[in-house]
């Protein structure tokens, strides 16, 4: 007789790690693997929801700060019909014109870590955990935009301060037959729309990096936008029944019915051939190393089958929740170089 049960995470445990996705990746050609992505990118672009209406390109240019290696602009780019993402851009100097550009996407400590301002505990999280890679790729050489992602900072101002903009987000975008994450992608697909109209851009290299949220973002955006050429995706990349789905995360990494056709694998599936940087460290608790190893592996076969192996790459880095620059220069400089 089958011992009784009720504990309710229990049961889900055994049905996660029980499960197989229903369009799991399993081709064997380069012509079945384009059969499967087909419908794998049908399928994930319903099941993170429907897009806000597209409008026409607006954007309000709000402060702007020298520093040694950039100036920075504080902008407004008009992404729906009631709604502007705040960003920060960073324009290189030193640098010849035009140059590579990378969206730099942050996490769930909001935007300031990431651009080197806020407060002194907030400044010193951004040194010790290397939040800062938009400065730091600007004073590179790269173009970079940083947008305040949709549930942050003052993006969330009508919100008690304390209650998740997250939570808020989820809950009010769920019952629209929406999800954070494709707004935040619609976001930053607009935010593109931006870069390629400016001249120091080029238009046709453009990547994504990002962290934790800003990684789950970018993984899902890449995934669905043919215009990302490179994706670094840092203390994300993992299988999602050993970090989402076992481990307490924040609501707005739920997309509904996801796990029910795909993997993380699947997702970064559809990302190949294209250069895809794994960062994970070895002492990430959210994320465990041994899970994004795994994942790794299973993504290894799709880049092999597409003749695309060095393509991918990753660093396992001896650290925690976390990026790092250990590997990401080498990186652009072979898979969107600057030309200067």
């Amino acid at each position: 007789m089958m011992e009784r049960n009720s504990d309710f995470f229990k049961a889900m445990l055994e049905q996660g790690h029980a499960h197989t996705p229903r369009l799991s990746w399993q081709a064997t050609t380069p012509a079945e693997h384009a059969a499967w992505r087909r419908r794998f990118r049908a399928r994930l672009g319903q099941v993170v929801g429907r897009m806000p209406e597209r409008v026409p390109l607006e954007v309000e240019w709000d402060e702007k700060v020298e520093e040694p290696g950039f100036t920075r602009h504080k902008i407004y780019v008009r992404t729906e019909a009631n709604y502007w993402s705040p960003a920060f851009l960073f324009v290189p100097k030193g640098q010849r014109l035009p140059a590579p550009a990378l969206v730099c996407l942050h996490g769930h400590s909001g935007i300031y870590p990431y651009i080197r301002e806020g407060t002194e505990a907030q400044k010193e999280m951004g040194r010790t955990h290397e939040l800062d890679y938009a400065p730091f790729f600007a004073e590179h050489g790269y173009v970079t935009i940083a947008p305040i992602v949709r549930g942050w900072n003052e993006t969330k101002v009508n919100i008690d301060p304390h209650e998740s903009g997250c939570q808020r987000m989820v809950m009010d975008a769920c019952l629209m037959g929406q999800t954070p994450v494709g707004l935040r992608c619609w976001d930053a697909s607009r935010l593109v729309d931006f870069l390629q109209t400016q001249e120091y851009v080029e238009p046709g290299r453009i990547g994504v990096a990002g962290l934790s949220g800003g990684g789950f973002v970018g993984l899902y955006w890449a995934a669905l936008e043919p215009r990302v050429k490179v994706a670094m995706i840092a203390g994300f990349y993992c299988t999602m029944v050993d970090s989402l789905y076992s481990i307490y995360h924040c609501l707005c990494n739920c997309v509904p019915g996801v796990l029910e056709w795909g993997e993380m694998r699947e997702i970064a599936a559809l990302i190949a051939p294209r250069p895809l940087l794994a960062i994970s460290g070895k002492q990430d608790e959210i994320f465990p190393i041994e899970a994004t190893m795994r994942a790794y592996a299973d993504l290894e076969p799709v880049y092999a089958l597409l003749g695309a192996k060095g393509n991918l790459d990753h660093d396992w880095f001896d650290g925690p929740h976390a990026w790092s620059n250990r590997k990401t220069l080498p990186f652009l400089a072979k898979h969107l170089p600057l030309r200067g």
